[in-house]
């Protein structure tokens, strides 16, 4: 049975954790906050339902999870470690050399960083560098299949293949990037969006309320479906992404030539919170949150039918 280990249990850490153990993985864990076991094993508890509806493995316990007091113990004889540690480079250096020097070659060290590269926590692993890699998943994995894996320098192809692997295996939807880059894809496709999507509340022409409506009840539909290529291609009929880009091109260009370029004031992030909390009115956080995985679960469902779609 493969054994994924977890290094750190926060809200990434405890949903893959979930994740897995549906899958009916070998699941360890290890986290030195205090009160961390527990949280963790209540959040476990608390993501099961929706596994459930998804479907899990025959026999798969949310209560099989292995909590381990040290890192030495969490990772012992672990065929992929998950990093979710904090978003800092002295923190990844430290605790990659530090696995690296715990663990056998045959062991895939991968960090769930959004935005740093695999080379640059990669370098201090002096014994088996590489196995050393990232896998970055999109919150909360235990419901979005989406894991962008990607090596650095020294990476092995192997250690990915195998890696890639895993995760399908785990029910994930891995894709492999041909080069490392800052915050991988998409978040840079999520950050491109969001420059606009801030200029235009900061130029007064919509109201942050208005550019989610624009984006939930619109391109986002399609795009949750097919993804913006294929979302094109569709648009341009039987003569498809071609006819689109001779037609569409010359105006897609002259809008890229116009967009913002925005600046995280004080004042803007003022207005955006301010617009948020205005969005969300008097509607419970958790009430929302708890909508949102409801529609994840059944939209994930109905995709995982549909061998046509990507």
């Amino acid at each position: 049975m493969t054994h994924v280990a977890l290094v750190g249990t926060g809200a990434i850490g405890a949903s893959w954790a979930a994740a897995f153990l549906a899958r009916g993985f070998t699941v360890s864990a290890t986290d030195p906050a205090p009160g961390a076991e527990a949280a963790a094993r209540e959040a476990v508890r608390r993501h099961w339902p929706a596994l459930e509806m998804l479907g899990v493995a025959q026999g798969a316990d949310p209560g099989a999870l292995i909590w381990a007091d040290d890192l030495a113990g969490c990772i012992a004889g672990a065929d992929l470690v998950l990093e979710n540690g904090p978003e800092r480079i002295d923190f990844k250096r430290r605790i990659f050399a530090e696995m690296d020097r715990l663990t056998g070659p045959d062991t895939i060290l991968a960090s769930s960083s959004s935005t740093l590269m695999p080379s640059e926590y990669q370098s201090d692993c002096t014994n088996h560098p590489g196995r050393v890699i990232l896998a970055h998943p999109f919150y909360p994995p235990h419901l979005v299949p989406l894991v962008e894996v990607v090596g650095g320098a020294a990476s092995d192809p192997a250690s990915l293949d195998r890696a890639m692997t895993i995760l399908a295996e785990a029910g994930k939807k891995p894709i492999r990037l041909k080069r490392e880059i800052r915050g991988h894809i998409a978040n840079r496709l999520q950050a491109a969006l969001w420059q606009e999507a801030y200029h235009l509340v900061d130029q007064g022409v919509a109201s942050v309320a208005d550019v989610d409506t624009a984006i939930a009840h619109g391109p986002g539909l399609r795009w949750a479906l097919l993804g913006p290529f294929l979302t094109q291609h569709l648009s341009g009929g039987a003569a498809g992404l071609g006819h689109v880009l001779a037609h569409l091109g010359p105006p897609t260009e002259a809008m890229w030539r116009d967009l913002g370029s925005v600046h995280l004031t004080p004042e803007l992030i003022g207005k955006l919170v301010a617009g948020v909390a205005d969005e969300l009115g008097d509607r419970p956080l958790d009430e929302v949150v708890a909508a949102r995985d409801a529609v994840l679960q059944a939209l994930v469902r109905l995709k995982s039918a549909q061998a046509l779609l990507p």
